[in-house]
Order: structure tokens, then C-alpha cells, then sequence
């Protein structure tokens, strides 16, 4: 099938992410954040995290708080250690994903762990409504046999996290914000297509290789974001070193955010309420 160039999803920016330090004094790079880039709401920010020098990560995650968004973890190399307020401990390795929906509050730590090849990793931040901000928090552990893996056409193959591709429908369920969250792997000259519902927020942060996402010629290399506009479909085609990256579009929430930390509200009541609450020790609720 030819497709018209009218079809085509624009991209409206290819940007580096930037390097920045969080937790106890984890390196990371940040491909964005919604105060910068406030189009792509549904989501707030997204961080990978990778190296092969085990002091860029040990120091972890020590426990945090947060109230009024989503969390998304996804592992590619190594693991992440993480245990909470509600007595919930576990390990999210390769090919894994944890998805925390943190409602009215929880308080937790996450500690990344090398396995001798490195350690790679994503977290996704997602908003949520006004109505479920104080939802009951809760955990979603997808295991790696999990995750459906299409094969697309001869050298396209997509893990579906969230979501759906083809016939197959990520392991996700009873999403609060409807996400489709892909992971692509396209062989070298390899091109893949795919539409993405409505006029949702896209964009696509590549890890490996490189790859064309329009037909101007923006490409896109490791740890560059490419942020697409909101009508059409995305189509890739791979270098001759082939290409890897999440695919991540949302539905669009459309309220005022408040927001300080790991603390993401709609009004600056709210927010200040949520800081007195950690201070007073009644921020989690049972």
C-alpha cells in the first residue's frame, strides 16, 4: 500500500535527551518533561537510565512519595528492586514492566541493579484525571512471557505493552488514561507503519540504531525523542544499522496541573494539602 504523504503523522521535533541526576544521585538521561513540552500531555516525563559503570546507579531510588499520577517502569538490561508503604516488595528484570498507579498516595523506593552486561532502563510518567487522583494506589506486574510480540512483516517485530497492535493487546489492563505503549524493533532498511487512534499525543524515543520517522528526512538516533503531531499515521524506515524505540502516544487529559516533585495535582491547594499531609505523617491512606 502507498502512503500519501498527507497520511503521514509530521514530526514536529527531533531533540536529545539531557543528561540530569535524581534519587541519591542516579545519572540519567531525560528525553522530557511537560513543563517543556506541554503537548504531549497525557504524559509528564520520561527518563532512561543506562550505563555500564554500577556507581552511575547503585545509590537508587531511596523511598519517595507520590500521589496523583502513573509510573512506568520498563527494564531492558538489569533489574530494579522496589518495595513500598503497603508491604509490596519485588524485582522488575529484563523485558519486564512495573506499572504503579500511585492514586491518593504511596511512598516507595526503587533500586537498580546491573546483571554483568549493563543496566537499561525506562520510566514514563503518565497524568492522571481530576477524578482518579485519589484513586486507591495500585501495582500491575507484567513478566516478560507476558508481553505479546508481533511480528510485523519480514524484519519488523513490536513487543505491545499497552495497547493494541494488529490483533494482539498488551497485558495492561483497566488503563485509567487510555496509553498505547510499543517497543519496535525494525532490521536494517526494515520500515514499519502503524495509526494511532484520534488525535492522541505521540512520540518515539529511539535507544538503538537509527531510523527516518518522515519523509523529510528526520532522523533520529540513541537517545534522541521524536515528537509527532496529532493527526496520521507514523511510518519508520530503519538505517543499515536498524532501529529500536518505544512508540508511546496517549488521550489527552486536558486539566491545569499542579505539580511539584513526584506530586502532581490540579490546583496549588491541593498540592501544598499533599505536602502537609507528608509532613504530618497522613499522606498514605490505608
Amino acid at each position: 500500500m502507498r502512503v500519501e504523504t498527507e497520511d503521514l503523522r509530521a514530526v514536529r521535533m527531533v531533540r536529545p535527551a539531557q543528561p540530569t541526576v535524581e534519587g541519591a544521585g542516579v545519572k540519567l538521561k531525560r528525553a522530557f518533561h511537560a513543563k517543556e513540552l506541554p503537548e504531549l500531555d497525557p504524559f509528564l516525563m520520561l527518563d532512561d537510565f543506562h550505563s555500564d559503570d554500577p556507581a552511575d546507579y547503585r545509590a537508587g531510588f531511596p523511598s519517595h512519595p507520590h500521589r496523583g499520577m502513573e509510573t512506568v517502569t520498563y527494564m531492558i538490561k538489569g533489574s530494579t528492586d522496589h518495595r513500598d508503604s503497603m508491604g509490596n516488595r519485588g524485582t522488575t528484570g529484563p523485558g519486564e514492566v512495573q506499572w504503579m498507579t500511585a492514586g491518593r498516595g504511596i511512598i516507595h523506593g526503587e533500586m537498580p541493579r546491573g546483571d554483568g552486561g549493563g543496566m537499561q532502563g525506562f520510566q514514563l510518567w503518565i497524568n492522571l484525571p481530576r477524578a482518579n487522583k485519589m484513586m486507591p494506589p495500585r501495582y500491575q506486574t507484567i513478566r516478560k512471557d507476558m508481553i505479546p510480540v508481533v511480528s510485523a512483516s519480514e524484519n519488523v517485530q513490536v513487543r505491545v505493552i499497552a495497547g493494541t497492535f494488529h490483533d494482539a493487546e498488551g497485558p495492561v489492563r483497566e488503563l485509567v488514561v487510555p496509553v498505547e505503549y510499543l517497543d519496535v524493533s525494525i532490521g536494517p532498511g526494515g520500515r514499519f507503519e502503524h495509526s494511532i487512534p484520534g488525535e492522541r499525543a505521540a512520540f518515539a524515543y529511539v535507544f538503538q540504531g537509527r531510523g527516518s520517522f518522515d519523509l523529510e528526512g528526520s532522523t533520529a538516533g540513541p537517545e534522541d525523542l521524536v515528537v509527532f503531531g496529532r493527526q496520521g499515521l507514523v511510518q519508520v524506515i530503519a538505517s543499515d544499522q536498524g532501529v529500536r524505540f518505544l512508540l508511546v502516544s496517549g488521550e489527552p487529559i486536558g486539566e491545569p496541573i499542579a505539580w511539584r516533585g513526584p506530586v502532581v495535582m490540579n490546583t496549588e491547594a491541593e498540592l501544598r494539602q499533599a505536602f502537609d499531609e507528608l509532613q504530618a505523617g497522613t499522606f498514605v491512606k490505608r
